[in-house]
């Protein structure tokens, strides 16, 4: 799988930005850590998924580009599907459910791409996806369960790691965990010695448990804040990746995820979404055992309502 982390570096060059790695003294000084923040947020469409999403669009035939694309997605990756395909003029097709947040259908459309709608409580986006394909012959470019968009994603870490050097730690936010797969490993394969730490909301904690267990598990759209961690299971391709490269997995609850949020944003003035934040999470509250250490974090985007924001940070004390 590191090949196709190589590869996709190739066709992402010139195209997807080499987002800036930020660092902070007084965040090194509160976790006790030397901490490199890889800010995603800075990536096009304000997150890490067009990586991988430009990368598995890269890759079809002239005859699926001629069909067209469908994909399914809360919003980033339905905004990184939609820039992909209108930049190399494929039409795309995106299904998102009817609660995603305003300012991530509002981006999808601009992008040009068609949007489906669907109630997540009651329609299976998978199925909506499938007769669109049966009637279309789209081609469907799934969130984070595909070799192409995996590879993408882990052009994140060895963009992070060609930059600052060797790391102790890279820790990696986890949905459905394309991002945490690609990126562990590349950063496997470039630094054998560098442990690899997932991180999940305690209210999705799917991956963990998957992780633990051996087994997959599974949730159904849990409550928790980072809507882009919502995924209800890891992904017959991803699952054994995390497995094989992954050495730990740890949980993170909302609030310390909205008090991450709240410091990246404040002080360090750095616009994280939620699912963005989560990935600090564990060291910010220093919930990790971990000091003195050389460690990569990974800010995987900042696609957020700015007027939920504010209501979400109305209730912190300082």
């Amino acid at each position: 799988m590191y090949r196709e982390v190589l590869a996709a570096e190739q066709r992402l060059a010139g195209i997807a930005h080499k987002t800036p790695v930020l660092t902070s003294s007084l965040l090194n000084q509160h976790t006790d850590n030397e901490i490199y923040l890889k800010c995603e947020n800075f990536q096009r469409i304000g997150a890490f998924k067009f990586r991988g999403a430009y990368n598995a669009v890269s890759c079809l035939t002239d005859g699926q580009k001629r069909q067209g694309v469908v994909t399914f997605s809360s919003g980033n990756h339905a905004q990184a599907t939609a820039l992909a395909c209108k930049l190399q003029g494929i039409k795309a097709v995106v299904i998102m459910p009817a609660d995603a947040p305003a300012v991530k259908l509002a981006a999808t459309s601009g992008y040009g791409a068609e949007i489906v709608t669907y109630d997540k409580e009651s329609e299976s986006r998978e199925q909506i996806a499938q007769d669109l394909i049966n009637k279309h012959g789209y081609t469907l470019i799934p969130p984070f369960n595909h070799p192409q968009v995996i590879g993408g994603q882990g052009t994140a870490a060895k963009e992070l790691i060609d930059e600052v050097g060797a790391l102790d730690y890279l820790v990696v936010q986890c949905g459905g965990g394309g991002l945490l797969s690609g990126c562990a490993v590349i950063a496997k394969y470039l630094q054998p010695e560098c442990r690899v730490i997932g991180v999940e909301p305690e209210l999705g904690d799917d991956a963990a448990r998957s992780f633990k267990t051996g087994v997959l598990q599974t949730v159904h759209n849990p409550p928790t804040i980072a809507d882009g961690l919502r995924t209800a299971c890891l992904g017959d391709i991803t699952f054994p990746l995390i497995r094989e490269y992954v050495d730990d997995m740890v949980t993170v609850a909302d609030q310390t995820i909205l008090d991450t949020m709240y410091y990246l944003w404040t002080r360090l003035k750095i616009v994280a979404e939620p699912s963005g934040a989560v990935s600090l999470a564990p060291l910010f509250a220093k919930s990790l055992p971990i000091q003195n250490k050389k460690i990569g974090v990974i800010i995987s985007g900042g696609n957020v309502d700015v007027r939920l924001a504010s209501q979400l940070f109305a209730g912190i004390k300082e």
